[in-house]
């Protein structure tokens, strides 16, 4: 999500991060007219700027969370305040929701609203968050409820779920980046983690930890950002792999691992030191949503934009590599 390396460094390498690729003209006509240009689906919302996309299928609609750039223009750091919420039916049309949950919800946490996502379990909508603790030094987790996709949502616990000292590590923003993910027998799973990746059981409730915080060690270069999902039978554990960041990915038959590494699953993505994704399945197609900085009224690593291109499967159930795209997908019916 955010600070995978030290400050100081992180600073010095968003310089180094790569130029938006400017978009090709329309073909121009016989007579030398221009043609209307094509409709540019990525990134996918222009009004405002997204990061840190999560999504979840719900009685035939996508919903997707996403974090909220606010830094002014050329203004080099994060600043982040609310979460964002849309909908669709067809991966093209996105409808906004007034944004469900802030993190004055949490009367806890004290700022940075950071990568999230959201589940829903017996009819409740369980959104797991990165904030920076009032009073325990350092990143947390906490996790608020709503009866709906679209909220409102509140604090669940009136606690974090996950606070700094919970895990052995020298730097504070560690616990970041949750993914959770509810399996075939109805156990839940929260993963998260900068550097290192843990994970841990919840209980059915959804708000306590049920067992011991594990450790995932054969991810090679974990940044941050992991992410569960299940496909034809196998798990996959993509997370942020270096910084700049790629996105890489792991698989197992469980969700408990062991994890065997597959690769690069995307490249660094235009303009943008980190990355992070969301995979689903909805109506029979596969998507990967991302991030960027392509806007170019002053997009880049602290003002980014989600984008979402098509995800392919090879027959042993690897995944290919993401090609990034402008056009974006086409309409899912």
């Amino acid at each position: 999500m955010n600070f995978s390396l030290l400050p100081a460094t992180r600073t010095l390498l968003t310089g180094l991060a790569l130029a938006v690729t400017t978009p090709t003209l329309a073909p121009t006509a016989a007579l030398g007219q221009a043609l209307p240009e094509p409709k540019v689906g990525n990134p996918i919302i222009k009004d405002k700027y997204t990061a840190d996309p999560a999504a979840m299928v719900y009685k035939g609609t996508v919903y997707l969370y996403t974090g909220h750039d606010e830094a002014p223009a050329r203004q080099e750091r994060y600043v982040m305040n609310d979460w964002l919420c849309y909908s669709s039916t067809d991966m093209v049309n996105w409808k906004e929701h007034p944004s469900p949950l802030s993190v004055k919800a949490f009367s806890w946490a004290k700022g940075d609203a950071w990568a999230s996502q959201v589940i829903e379990r017996n009819g409740k909508f369980y959104w797991y968050v990165a904030v920076e603790h009032g009073s325990i030094p350092g990143k947390s987790i906490g996790v608020a409820v709503s009866d709906s996709p679209t909220g409102p949502f509140k604090d669940a616990r009136g606690s974090a779920i996950i606070t700094n000292n919970m895990t052995e590590s020298p730097i504070s923003w560690d616990d970041i980046d949750p993914t959770v993910y509810i399996d075939d027998k109805g156990q839940a799973y929260l993963y998260w983690g900068n550097t290192n990746c843990y994970w841990a059981k919840l209980k059915p409730n959804m708000t306590e930890l049920d067992g011991p915080i594990n450790k995932v060690t054969t991810l090679p270069k974990f940044t941050e950002a992991p992410w569960i999902h299940k496909h034809n039978g196998w798990y996959y554990l993509s997370y942020a792999y270096q910084f700049p960041e790629k996105i890489a990915y792991a698989m197992s038959r469980s969700i408990e691992g062991p994890w065997e590494f597959k690769g690069i699953l995307n490249e660094v993505a235009g303009n943008s030191n980190t990355n992070h994704q969301a995979i689903i399945d909805f109506k029979g197609q596969s998507y990967f949503i991302y991030h960027n900085g392509s806007i170019p009224t002053d997009g880049g690593s602290f003002r980014r934009s989600v984008c979402i291109d098509q995800l392919y499967y090879n027959k042993d159930g690897t995944m290919k590599r993401v090609v990034m795209t402008t056009e974006g997908v086409k309409a899912a019916k």
